[in-house]
């Protein structure tokens, strides 16, 4: 036995809450103005949101503006009035609290994001990193995609039922890898646990919540072959016994809190800084794509197992200072690490001007991509994105030769 855990949130989560609202922000100002610099962080407690931080924009904005984009997104959210809960029980958008604390980013930073020959300098320092795993044809954890996957079902559910289930949830699947060997090379065995949490009407009974998301998990996640079998996985299902008080009036929301289950479920490291919020010029948001475009490459062109990819940067600089490739023990190809990671910088410029033009971080909407949208389901690993599109698998693929 070798188990691996991880967890991941709904939309309707607290901390979500404020990263979708973050990037409400983001999607707006870009649309009207695509050169748009943005970094406003959201915080939620009880009844009142605070709205915060810094924007470069010649698109109209005021108090107005802000609070109408922080409404919309708590609707779409599934936070509208709910015959399942009360008040006091969850929130209610049209009554909640708004407070806009926004203003003009620093000359100093512009300086050193906005280059005279139109390139991009970084708009920070800081370390990212992309990861990929031949475990699943996404590239993706296992663990984490099936956390990801109930997670879904459930709350799919819930914008259904809203007389039965909130959109305030979490859930967790530990997968049994057998030996560390397998975890090392990729091969999951079975589903362990399964753990849920999620906001039900005081209507509904435990034993009926137990039995309905153990229904639904059954029923509508796919599992891959021989990774779940129902008599041996243990649920831990609303552990407590009672979820009815939620949304950000049981507990506080903030803005970059998840980084975890929006990106690998623990199995590569984070970077210093999360993605919502940030405009396309922080490569704290940028330069994470962009890792890990190359790392699904690498693993995708079978140079590897799994990749695990670096970018470094240094504020006002659009390259990055360092490329390092690990592929931790899994090449296949016979080309070392210290070679990958040349031939990567050499090929690929990696500027935030480059990564932004290549995914079309500057045009967020509802034909390409909605910056919210991605802050809802995950920064990475779904085949829309378009920062994993499989666009330059020839060149990878010719590193072999």
């Amino acid at each position: 036995m070798y188990l691996f855990t991880s967890e991941t949130v709904s939309a309707g989560h607290p901390d979500k809450c404020a990263d979708i609202i973050a990037d409400s922000i983001v999607d707006r100002l870009l649309q009207s103005d695509p050169k748009s610099k943005v970094a406003t962080e959201t915080f939620l407690s009880g009844n009142h949101i605070i709205i915060g931080g810094e924007v470069k924009t010649t698109a109209h904005t005021n108090e107005k503006f802000y609070k109408d984009i922080a409404r919309k997104a708590l609707h779409k959210i599934g936070y509208p009035e709910s015959e399942g809960f009360k008040r006091g029980e969850t929130l209610y958008p049209d009554e909640a609290d708004i407070h806009v604390y926004v203003s003009e980013q620093s000359p100093d930073i512009t300086q050193g994001v906005e280059k005279a020959d139109e390139e991009i300098g970084a708009g920070d320092q800081g370390i990212m990193f992309g990861y990929a795993t031949s475990e699943r044809d996404d590239y993706m954890p296992t663990a984490l995609a099936y956390a990801r996957e109930i997670r879904d079902v459930l709350y799919g559910y819930a914008l259904e039922h809203p007389e039965t289930f909130g959109v305030d949830l979490k859930t967790q699947v530990t997968m049994d890898y057998g030996t560390k060997e397998n975890f090392d090379h990729c091969k999951p065995v079975k589903v362990s646990q399964i753990v849920v949490a999620i906001a039900h009407s005081e209507k509904v009974t435990q034993k009926e919540v137990q039995q309905l998301v153990r229904k639904l998990i059954i029923e509508k996640v796919k599992f891959n072959e021989g990774h779940f079998d129902e008599a041996n996985v243990l649920f831990y299902i609303n552990n407590t016994g009672r979820f009815v008080r939620h949304s950000p009036v049981a507990d506080s929301g903030l803005t970059g809190r998840k980084v975890v289950c929006d990106t690998y479920g623990g199995y590569a490291p984070i970077g210093g800084g999360s993605q919502s919020s940030k405009d396309y010029s922080k490569v704290d948001r940028s330069a994470l794509y962009a890792a890990r475009w190359i790392a699904k490459h690498i693993v995708a062109a079978g140079l590897a197992e799994k990749a695990l990819v670096q970018l470094a940067y240094v504020i006002a600089e659009p390259r990055p200072l360092s490329v390092t490739v690990d592929t931790q023990h899994t090449a296949l190809s016979g080309i070392s690490d210290e070679t990958l990671s040349q031939k990567i910088r050499e090929a690929f410029p990696l500027t935030p001007k480059w990564i932004t033009q290549k995914f079309g971080l500057d045009r967020p909407g509802k034909d390409h991509f909605l910056y919210a949208d991605v802050a809802a389901k995950g920064q990475v690993g779904y085949e829309e994105y378009p920062w994993e599109q499989l666009d330059a698998l020839e060149w990878f693929e010719g590193l072999k030769k």
